[in-house]
């Protein structure tokens, strides 16, 4: 079996197996439309195959169009069919991937990447009550894990749309932007302790708040599309720093991108004002017709608040990782 990036003259065949599947919504079409923008590459596109033979599994990784190296794992996909497949094919399929993305993750180690990219599963609300997505994810699930991505968040994925209504100032709270990113580093710093956020908070323990808070300023800042004059500070009536919020957009849709309460502050709604500033903002500077936004399945206080805000769960997202 042979485990290799895609040439040109691939691409035909490789879009032969992106069939959009329960545990999968990449499509051929998807694949065209960011491939043409960078976003997804020749080099990060993989299939296994034996000479001769139509590929018998195919990876996809994403990154931003400026990325040197890939962000993400979008796309896993083999040739069975999915539902009716035997446990023998899902097995061969899972084996075969397992080894496809091993061999890729040796290529990007030896590039510079620290840590294999994650792999992000993007399921129904309902994935573990259908059998045909329980299919369709289970051999997905084995590859990933036989091939090093161990540790899995589980996160709902929720949308606002105007149906829901732009929420209305409530009035308890001023918001200002603030052009020193130094300031939104403490902020993060300081909205880190005892946070709910499992990636934040794992980070935050790998490499230090203050490190974490940088990097989380610097990715907002410079991955994601948002404009950074949309970022806002939540003040008291006395002026006092309560939280902050980070509208923004990935190359989609604006997205909620960062929102915290400051632990002294927790505790009294802030958050409800705090995610509707940021939602106005997005539909006042963005024309936001759709807003996305996520959330860990055990931060039950933020989805508390999307749900309040009107954002509706839409999907999960699994994210498999080596860390």
């Amino acid at each position: 079996m042979i485990c290799r990036p895609v040439a040109s003259s691939d691409l035909e065949r490789l879009s032969a197996l992106l069939v959009a599947d329960p545990a999968s919504p990449l499509t051929a079409r998807q694949f065209q439309i960011r491939f043409d923008n960078g976003e997804y590459r020749p080099e990060w596109s993989w299939i296994a195959e034996e000479p001769g033979e139509a590929p018998a599994a195919a990876a996809i990784w994403w990154g931003n169009p400026r990325d040197v190296l890939p962000a993400a794992l979008d796309g896993l996909f083999a040739p069975a069919p999915v539902g009716s497949a035997s446990a023998a094919d899902a097995e061969d399929s899972a084996r075969v991937a397992a080894r496809l993305l091993a061999t890729a993750h040796e290529t990007y180690a030896a590039a510079g990447l620290k840590h294999p990219p994650d792999f992000h599963l993007f399921l129904p609300p309902d994935w573990r009550d259908r059998p045909e997505v329980m299919s369709a994810a289970t051999w997905r699930l084995s590859a990933a894990r036989r091939a090093g991505l161990t540790g899995m968040l589980e996160r709902l994925r929720y949308e606002w749309t105007p149906e829901a209504g732009v929420p209305q100032p409530a009035g308890r709270l001023t918001f200002r932007q603030e052009a020193d990113d130094e300031v939104f580093v403490d902020l993060f710093d300081r909205t880190l302790s005892g946070t709910l956020d499992a990636t934040s908070r794992k980070e935050a323990e790998s490499s230090g708040s203050r490190a974490q808070a940088a990097s989380d300023v610097a990715f907002y800042r410079e991955r994601m599309s948002g404009q950074r004059s949309w970022w806002l500070v939540a003040e008291t009536p006395s002026g006092e720093p309560a939280g902050f919020g980070i509208p923004s957009r990935n190359t989609a849709v604006p997205v909620v991108g960062y929102l915290g309460v400051l632990p002294d502050h927790r505790g009294h709604g802030y958050v409800d004002e705090i995610l509707a500033e940021v939602t106005r903002v997005l539909v006042a500077e963005a024309g936001a017709k759709t807003i996305h936004a996520d959330t860990d399945l055990e931060n039950r206080p933020m989805a508390a608040a999307f749900d309040r805000a009107g954002y509706r769960v839409i999907g999960r997202r699994l994210v498999l990782s080596a860390r």
